[in-house]
């Protein structure tokens, strides 16, 4: 039987930071389930990940119904992982779920309709064995459905019991100034924010959604913070066989010029004389900007997850 760290929460007060203006507290490193907890991965290795998070304070766990090869599979891993592991420990969990990316087939599988919306929550809720999800996001605007069809369903689900705060993500700025005033005036306040934001990538930050977040007192967290492992030592040296590059899928091999590989040295000498590593250095970056309340990291192993995790101890 698994029993956690008791020492989980020793550090608390440099493990947290407040999700905008909200009551809800989120670990500055949260456990993103995108890739390496699908039904393709070893559950062994699931397991002794996400055990090695919670032992540790990571309490965010963040999925989305399409997670995992095949999709969907990594909100069942997660559901087996609750029940084997972490049933007696679920309300210190903040799960998070997502719905907006492609799921099934036909004309009610994708975007942002009421249907889509809640059909999707009620199977994420089965494939994890839950009876709700701490927060539920849209994943993507659809700029073909009503913006209000969209923020209604999050408002009932919240209203039904089945998620306790919502969230969007990759929305772009104006429709994002929309929903928070439409779920403000429903009661249903806009808890947070997902963007894509690394030291590469910094879109939120040049659009103003970062800044509108913080003024609206909305939470911020940042996903692919590593450009998907790009900003890591991994490819200094070439691109091995094991590698997501070396799928070409998610990141491509072109992304590594001379120019990136010339900048990504620059990188590594001045993460060397903070004491830190490149990927150290990045997750750094993206939580020394004002208004970010997480960064997501994703894991393949214990070991690269208390390197993401040794961050907050050298900040």
């Amino acid at each position: 039987m698994y029993l956690p760290s008791d020492q989980r929460y020793a550090h608390a007060q440099d493990l947290y930071a407040r999700c905008g203006k909200s009551g809800v507290l989120l670990p500055k490193v949260s456990l993103g389930l995108w890739h390496n907890f699908g039904g393709e991965d070893p559950f062994e290795r699931s397991r002794a990940i996400t055990r090695y998070a919670f032992d540790n304070g990571i309490t965010h766990f963040d999925l989305a119904n399409n997670y995992g090869v095949p999709a969907g599979s990594a909100e069942q891993t997660m559901g087996k992982l609750l029940k084997e592991d972490f049933a007696p420990f679920r309300d210190e969990l903040f799960i998070s779920t997502k719905a907006g990316y492609w799921m099934w087939d036909g004309p009610y599988g994708e975007w942002g309709s009421r249907k889509y919306l809640l059909s999707s929550l009620d199977q994420s809720l089965k494939r994890m064995g839950l009876d709700y999800v701490d927060l539920f996001y849209s994943h993507r605007f659809d700029p073909n459905t009503p913006i209000e069809e969209t923020l209604q369903a999050l408002v009932d689900a919240v209203k039904m019991g089945k998620a306790l705060y919502v969230g969007i993500s990759n929305w772009p700025l104006e429709p994002l100034r929309q929903a928070i005033t439409y779920l403000k005036e429903h009661d249903t306040p806009l808890l947070i924010y997902q963007g894509r934001l690394n030291m590469l990538d910094r879109e939120p930050i040049e659009e103003g959604i970062l800044d509108l977040c913080q003024a609206e007192g909305i939470g911020f967290i940042a996903y692919s913070p590593l450009a998907q492992g790009l900003l890591t030592d991994r490819y200094l040296q070439g691109i091995p066989a094991d590698s997501r590059m070396a799928k070409e899928h998610f990141l491509k091999s072109e992304r590594r010029t001379p120019e990136m590989l010339a900048y990504l040295q620059q990188l590594q000498a001045q993460a060397a004389t903070n004491g830190r590593t490149i990927a150290q250095e990045a997750l750094s970056w993206v939580l020394d900007q004002q208004g970010v309340t997480s960064v997501l990291v994703g894991a393949s192993s214990v070991a690269q997850l208390k390197n993401n995790l040794d961050t907050l101890s050298l900040s």
